[in-house]
């Protein structure tokens, strides 16, 4: 059970006339509780409101490629409004299908000209994105990787680590037909945020 009790303060009039008062203790009661905070996000600098990033839940951009032919290349996600912005997430992952087994060339590059990376009009379009190797001594795709499709009429998913992807935005794929036939070929994208 909580009792109020008052005392004069210090500082009052009453306690300057002389008016003595008894305090029942030097402590101060600190209420104590857990409370959960959501972080929506904040105010920059500017003023304006930037709003917290979460990861993608599924799949979006899902793009059809039909009937490529052999060794020619498609761009994924190259529209202006399908284009993939790493802004603010750390991974990627990519989900291929194809109609035919055998491989597909994959590489990261640059979106359409049309939409600027920050503050950057015009940038190469389908330029192919560059990062500093391990070493830290050369430049080289951030990805170009040859994916073996063993299964067909079937998503495969890929990861791509190493945060290679964090920032790039807006960008796209160049996806070559390796199957060694002509297929039909599927895309889709999922932006992940690491806790």
């Amino acid at each position: 059970m909580v009792q109020k009790r008052e005392a004069y303060a210090p500082w009052s009039l009453t306690r300057k006339a002389g008016v003595q008062s008894a305090t029942v203790n030097g402590d101060i009661e600190v209420p104590q509780f857990i409370q959960p905070v959501l972080d929506t996000g904040f105010v920059d600098e500017k003023g304006d409101w930037k709003g917290s990033k979460s990861s993608d839940e599924q799949f979006l951009g899902f793009q059809t490629d039909e009937a490529v032919a052999n060794n020619a290349t498609v761009l994924v996600f190259s529209l202006d409004n399908n284009s993939i912005n790493m802004d603010g997430y750390d991974l990627l992952q990519l989900a291929l299908q194809s109609s035919a087994t055998g491989n597909l060339a994959v590489e990261a590059c640059s979106g359409p000209n049309t939409l600027p990376f920050k503050n950057l009009q015009p940038v190469i379009p389908n330029d192919p994105l560059k990062v500093v190797d391990a070493i830290g001594t050369g430049v080289e795709s951030a990805v170009n990787a040859t994916v073996a499709i063993t299964t067909a009429d079937a998503w495969m998913v890929i990861s791509i680590a190493q945060q290679r992807l964090t920032g790039f935005g807006p960008m796209a794929f160049k996806v070559t037909n390796q199957t060694g036939s002509e297929a039909d070929l599927q895309f889709a994208y999922r932006r992940i945020i690491l806790a």
